[in-house]
């Protein structure tokens, strides 16, 4: 099992969906290895937040320099952090930590939308595309979600990108009439697997829980 968490937006998400599917394999004793290859907007380049989330969902004790090779300290794109640093993101790099999760299940979690660059000539699409990973999308539950996500599935379709689905979620408590309608009109426009809306839970603890719950399905299929 083998998925690439990424997103219509920055904000949507991905950290969260990306922990409950790697704390819902580990349930299942399959040992399973988080990937965050790029991470920016670290206060502290040695513990990168994000990573850490996904190594303590996963409960594995992988190397943080495998789990997240690229760390930036700018809170802009991985591609704009490393030139502001003068420092490459080397891609080489990024795929021998990669490949040393072989024979494992892999959750990959990217940076913001499929058309933020993660180096000088590549975005996060490219990175998927090397990576040959199904990819689970995840996007605002509500109002102006159905064009992102029109964008994000023919942006994906036209590198033979497979969908495993799609997840809605919201990230604030409030509402709007339109998520009532997404999860149906996405369905029948795309023909993909629409789960959630994932509910807004204050709570880190019941919030985690409402991912989970909405993720379950897709392990299952």
């Amino acid at each position: 099992m083998r998925w690439f968490v990424a997103g219509t937006d920055t904000g949507v998400g991905k950290t969260e969906a990306a922990c409950a599917l790697l704390s819902l394999l580990a349930d299942e004793g399959l040992r399973p290895a988080p990937f965050k290859p790029y991470e920016s907007g670290c206060r502290n380049l040695s513990a990168p937040a994000d990573a850490r989330a996904l190594r303590a969902a996963a409960r594995c004790d992988d190397d943080l320099s495998l789990i997240c090779p690229h760390r930036f300290r700018a809170p802009v794109a991985p591609g704009v952090a490393a030139m502001r640093a003068g420092v490459t993101a080397s891609i080489h790099k990024t795929l021998r930590a990669f490949r040393s999760f072989d024979g494992r299940p892999v959750i990959a979690e990217g940076a913001g939308g499929l058309f933020v660059p993660v180096d000088a000539h590549r975005d996060v699409i490219d990175l998927i595309a090397l990576l040959r990973m199904p990819v689970l999308l995840v996007a605002q539950a509500g109002l102006g979600t159905l064009n992102h996500i029109a964008l994000s599935i023919e942006a994906l379709a036209s590198r033979d990108i497979p969908l495993a689905a799609v997840l809605l979620a919201r990230s604030s408590p409030q509402s709007d009439s339109s998520q009532l309608d997404n999860p149906e009109l996405i369905r029948e426009r795309h023909g993909v697997t629409v789960l959630g809306p994932v509910p807004f839970r204050f709570d880190r603890a019941r919030r985690r829980t409402a991912f989970r719950r909405a993720l379950k399905p897709l392990l299952q299929r």
